[in-house]
């Protein structure tokens, strides 16, 4: 158990670089506190005791401001950074090395007793705000933009942005070249790289007509001296 604990405090060194020792990661990130108060509700939830673990997971929610269904499996070294405002739902899975940022959501889409909620693979990076939805797979390594909605299956290694989330960087690296990464905040924007092109091409387009225009007078000032002479 105290080796799980190390674990989890020398995660937060790993993913947060305003760490600066153990007794202030020990009782000043609620991060941390709601992924310990969560085994405990999962153990509950998990012997049958669903009162107490929901209990424990509103005691959780009004000391920590996350919010964990004690239903919800989390993995190992997972790292809630600031953490307000996040919910994790009843049936969503939640992989090793995933990096969590505040007001992440992940939800349900379903009203029936099932899975309902997202899996996310092992060390995916999600970004603040961002809502993912329903039974969909995040795969290992991708990374969600903060304020994205996601409500497809999103590829290993890919970057995803937007409303609705679309896919826009798909990497290609070994499993073991795969880093949690905390620029998360530097993704790219389709929207704005689609502006860019349209510009560009409006701009050539502008330059041909002017030079079209230009020989177009020429020939038409060679004509007309033609005619005169």
């Amino acid at each position: 158990m105290f080796s799980r604990l190390k674990e989890d405090i020398e995660t937060v060194f790993r993913d947060d670089p305003a760490a600066r020792s153990y007794l202030e990661v020990l009782f000043c990130y609620p991060g941390l506190h709601a992924i310990w108060l969560h085994r405990i509700a999962h153990w509950l939830w998990n012997h049958h005791l669903k009162f107490l673990a929901r209990l424990l997971s509103h005691i959780n929610r009004f000391l920590t401001g996350i919010e964990i269904h004690p239903g919800a499996k989390i993995g190992r070294r997972v790292f809630i950074d600031h953490g307000m405002g996040v919910v994790i739902g009843e049936t969503a899975e939640v992989g090793n090395d995933v990096l969590i940022y505040q007001g992440v959501v992940l939800g349900g889409t379903s009203k029936e007793k099932k899975k309902r909620h997202p899996t996310i693979k092992d060390k995916v990076v999600i970004g603040a705000g961002a809502i993912v939805l329903g039974d969909i797979t995040v795969g290992e390594g991708a990374k969600i933009g903060s304020g994205s909605v996601v409500i497809k299956d999103v590829p290993s290694g890919a970057t995803v942005v937007g409303v609705p989330g679309r896919v826009v960087q798909e990497l290609r690296r070994a499993r073991k070249q795969i880093e949690v990464d905390l620029e998360h905040g530097k993704l790219p924007d389709p929207i704005a790289d689609v502006i860019k092109v349209l510009m560009k091409e409006q701009s050539r387009l502008e330059k041909r007509v002017e030079d079209l225009e230009r020989r177009l007078a020429h020939y038409e000032n060679i004509g007309g001296d033609k005619r005169r002479g």
